[in-house]
């Protein structure tokens, strides 16, 4: 390690023996945004490192594991804490006399084993800019499993500004690990003023490249226009936007906001909007994907929910990663949850081929909070983790992968994103989850997609993936578990999302052509088959519904709202529920509801025992009746053994129907069919 001057920059070098070589910046320090308390665990860490258990010392003991992972969930913080006014600006931070504190966090830790495992670079340079006398700047390294070494350390002898420079190597990274520092004050306060994490590069990588930003948009007008005036008010990322391309599909229109005009005038001849009907999220992201292709000027698209708050040095770090990834690949940000900031929906999503579902990677964790437990302290967090996808809500797609794959299938919402990465995967295109870049969207648990409209495109979408890109014969586990749930809501008195599941196995038997032919038309079809069933009629005011009254109270004064069953209790339940649907309903039920539930509180095997519900949905902006009606019980039931029949008898033919119509379907002159009615004038 080396002192530099303040102002020194390393410059371009070659060599007889080597090709020419440029320093690029691949990451800087940064702090919060308008100096953000709930998100500052994610930048600084004032905590002492308490490094968890390894699960391996538990072996296959599922009792210490369940217990650990429930420690491992409550907070390891000692209260340390970071004070707003100690933000200096974007990039420095004021370390106070005495305090100790660490750049391991998630934006400022440096995640070297992606790095080391997807790009051309070999080794960094860590350069920190400090000023304070008797500071001293720690150097730390991780392992995959979890555990910290010191590498380097420097320290200030005057209050002289001062740069300090660290090379380090990136080969023993293979596995996981991360690089960061800790910065300590002495007697007196310590301006960390900034930090970068710079390597040489071959001269041919030396451009960063460009990004077409694609949000698709409907009837969130002041979210969107917020998150493009925050985009375009950015003064580093500008040289990085090729256009911003808002695909507005609703009916409150973005430029009525009175957020608008500040958006507009941030980016100028930027921004692009287009207007065009509800062709859902696959439909809005389609057009982005096709308007770059098209255009031809962007290295990259990037897809971005409307509705989301923007970490934007993540979309700096995301091209930097791409432009010097070893091949053309996909790279994701994270999600974190706007209403607990410091809250990580996954750091890594696979499909898990037998089940076909996505969920996050067997080894880590879900919802995770950073304020309660930091990177340093997580030992999961420091193994890399390979993903299969990577969620629209922010994701960055090499225009050249677009050209070579195709484009989005059109799925209206639900399993685009993941297919997509299926699809890229199988063509030997990584997708990388990276570290460092994120956003903050509401959180899915608190939506209602399982139950209402959407559950169609859960089902419809997720068999159509299966179709595609199941490796099992015949989708693995797929058609049971899909009879298995039928069964489920059909207990719950949830007929209008067994009808909705049922309609959307049908539409897979019709082909996958007909999927474009229905994407601007599905859902409002959908909408209207679920108001003919009480379960959707929903109801913003309580006192619409029916009270509760019971003929006989409560056995022994139980309260089965909040009882939870032991396994031999549930397995009772499984057995006995399907045969009580067929007797007859308590006549008192048909007029009053003999329960009310939270949404918290819904599951089948409470509902499996009752004639009828008043059951709230989870956004808590409304609630619903469930009634018990054995004749439909009896008419779904039938239905539903029929197509689960079908399905396993067909499966084979239908996968290689699938799977020989997907460069067609996908590919953008199919997709220019179906935006033609808003992109050729009115005759």
């Amino acid at each position: 390690m080396t002192a530099q001057p303040k102002h020194a920059a390393p410059a371009p070098e070659s060599s007889e023996s080597g090709p020419a070589t440029v320093t690029r910046l691949l990451q800087r320090q940064i702090l919060p945004l308008d100096r953000d308390f709930d998100v500052m665990a994610l930048y600084v860490d004032p905590e002492e490192v308490r490094l968890d258990a390894d699960r391996y010392a538990f072996g296959g003991n599922r009792n210490a594991e369940d217990i650990n992972n429930a420690l491992l969930r409550q907070s390891a913080s000692n209260k340390g804490s970071i004070h707003p006014d100690q933000i200096e600006s974007r990039t420095a931070l004021r370390v106070r006399s005495g305090e100790r504190i660490s750049f391991g966090t998630y934006f400022n830790a440096f995640p070297a084993s992606y790095w080391r495992r997807w790009t051309v670079v070999e080794e960094v340079t860590l350069s920190v800019e400090l000023q304070g006398a008797g500071a001293t700047v720690i150097v730390y390294k991780s392992m995959a499993a979890g555990h910290s070494q010191r590498v380097a350390a420097e320290f200030t002898l005057d209050d002289a500004p001062i740069r300090f420079s660290f090379p380090l190597t990136l080969k023993p990274f293979i596995d996981g690990g991360w690089y960061w520092y800790d910065v300590v004050a002495s007697d007196e306060d310590v301006l960390v003023t900034s930090a970068e994490w710079t390597a040489e590069v071959p001269a041919g990588r030396s451009e960063h490249g460009t990004v077409d930003v694609a949000i698709t948009t409907m009837n969130r007008p002041d979210y969107v226009a917020k998150l493009l005036a925050q985009i375009g008010e950015t003064d580093e990322l500008r040289p990085y936007l090729d256009t911003v391309l808002v695909m507005e599909q609703g009916t409150d229109l973005m430029r009525d906001s009175e957020h608008f005009p500040a958006a507009e005038k941030s980016l100028g001849d930027l921004l692009r909007v287009i207007e065009q009907g509800n062709l859902g999220g696959s439909g809005g992201y389609a057009r982005g994907q096709l308007e770059s292709v098209r255009k031809g000027t962007a290295t990259y698209a990037l897809m971005m929910d409307d509705d989301v708050v923007c970490e934007p040095e993540g979309i700096i770090r995301a091209v930097t990663f791409g432009d010097l990834a070893k091949r053309p690949t996909i790279v994701g940000g994270h999600m974190f949850n706007i209403y607990s900031r410091s809250e990580l929906h996954s750091f890594g999503e696979i499909v898990q081929p037998w089940r076909f579902w996505w969920q996050t990677r067997p080894d880590g964790f879900s919802r995770w909070n950073f304020a309660n437990r930091n990177l340093r302290s997580t030992r999961w967090l420091h193994k890399r983790a390979d993903v299969d996808y990577n969620g629209w809500f922010m994701c960055l797609i090499p225009r050249r992968v677009l050209e070579q794959i195709g484009l989005s299938l059109p799925l209206f919402i639900k399993w685009d994103d993941s297919e997509y990465g299926l699809r890229a995967k199988e063509a030997g295109i990584p997708t990388v989850s990276f570290p460092g870049a994120a956003v903050w969207h509401i959180p899915w648990t608190d939506k209602n997609d399982g139950l209402d409209w959407q559950s169609y495109f859960h089902q419809r979408n997720r068999f159509v993936a299966a179709l595609l890109h199941s490796p099992y014969p015949r989708g693995g586990r797929m058609v049971r578990e899909s009879f298995n749930h039928q069964i489920k809501h059909l207990v719950s008195m949830q007929y209008a999302t067994v009808e909705m599941r049922h309609r959307a196995l049908e539409d897979v038997l019709a082909g996958p052509y007909a999927l474009h032919g229905v994407l601007a038309t599905k859902r409002t079809e959908i909408n209207a088959l679920a108001k003919q069933f009480s379960d959707m009629q929903l109801k913003s005011d309580r006192d619409e519904l029916p009270r509760v009254r019971r003929k006989r109270p409560p056995r022994k004064g139980r309260d089965t709202s909040v009882e939870i069953p032991g396994p031999k209790g549930l397995l009772m339940a499984a057995i006995l529920a399907p045969i009580r649907q067929l007797r007859p309903v308590r006549p008192m039920s048909r007029k009053y509801a003999e329960i009310e539930l939270t949404a918290m509180d819904v599951n089948w095997y409470r509902l499996a025992n009752l004639d009828s519900a008043v059951v709230s949905m989870n956004d808590g902006t409304s609630a619903a009746l469930y009634q018990r009606d054995p004749h439909r019980f009896r008419d779904l039931l039938r239905r539903t053994v029929e197509i689960h029949e079908r399905f396993s008898r067909e499966w084979p033919r239908l996968a290689a129907e699938y799977r020989a119509a997907l460069d067609d379907i996908t590919s953008p002159e199919a997709w220019e069919e179906t935006f033609r009615p808003w992109t050729e004038p009115d005759e």
